[in-house]
């Protein structure tokens, strides 16, 4: 397999980043997909409306009982920049859980999602005639390959948080590095469907990633981008996946 791409750095970045707003437009003029989209949709509204009912909860009866209180005026601006840290601090718990959680349960029909998306876009017949004991087992399949990535995403997160122990610095590096490992994970996330139908290992995934820097970090920092934007979040994993196996195809084509 050909990893070799032209080097074109910010037409690259540009046509990564904007993959997934010009998949929303695919998806309209392929009305057909959008019944794999409906599924996905659901679960995400219904994981992140969770989320949000979970983290407002904690957030009302754990953090704010722990933030320091007095009657000095110094306690007041004490409280409340402890009070917006805290806040920040909620939505990243529950943009995490949702993107973790809504990825891990609706894995499956994203799986779906982008097979028949690579369809349409190749051309490529199906001949197997669809069998629901098939789809279970696809599905458990898909199911324990993103249990696995997830599992090691988690670890180097807490293992980044030693990072914040190390004075000064410590921080720094952390926030550099755990935004680099979330840009990481959300490309091998949606490119993963792709790659796992293609049984690529792990070493041609990454040589596959790294030899397309520019446009794999234009597609990562879109998806971040379009996850930090109220409401949006319900659709943006349809999206990416849609976009991931559209990058896909136009690199096949690419390469012809």
């Amino acid at each position: 397999m050909n990893f070799s791409q032209t080097v074109k750095p910010v037409s690259n970045f540009s046509r990564g980043f904007f993959s997934l707003f010009s998949s929303a437009r695919f998806l309209m003029q392929h009305p057909g997909l959008l019944r794999f989209v409906l599924i996905p949709f659901l679960i995400n509204l219904f994981v992140f409306s969770g989320s949000i009912y979970l983290g407002l909860d904690f957030f009302n009866d754990s953090v704010v009982h722990l933030i320091p209180q007095g009657e000095a005026w110094y306690w007041a601006v004490i409280y409340y920049f402890l009070w917006i840290l805290a806040v920040a601090v909620t939505a990243v718990m529950v943009f995490f859980s949702f993107t973790v959680v809504g990825n891990l349960i609706s894995s499956p029909f994203n799986d779906l999602l982008s097979e028949k998306t690579e369809r349409l876009l190749t051309g490529a017949g199906d001949d197997t005639p669809f069998s629901l004991k098939g789809f279970w087992q696809d599905a458990l399949r898909t199911l324990f390959v993103e249990v696995k990535k997830i599992s090691v995403f988690v670890f180097l997160m807490l293992f980044l948080l030693l990072l914040n122990l190390i004075p000064g610095v410590g921080s720094i590096a952390y926030s550099v590095l755990a935004v680099m490992l979330t840009l990481f994970f959300l490309v091998v996330e949606y490119m993963g469907f792709v790659f796992s139908r293609k049984r690529m290992n792990f070493g041609e995934q990454r040589r596959y990633i790294f030899s397309r820097k520019t446009t794999m970090l234009g597609f990562g920092m879109g998806v971040l981008a379009l996850l930090a934007i109220p409401f949006l979040q319900f659709v943006c994993i349809p999206l990416a996946v849609v976009s991931a196996t559209r990058l896909w195809c136009d690199e096949l084509e690419g390469d012809e």
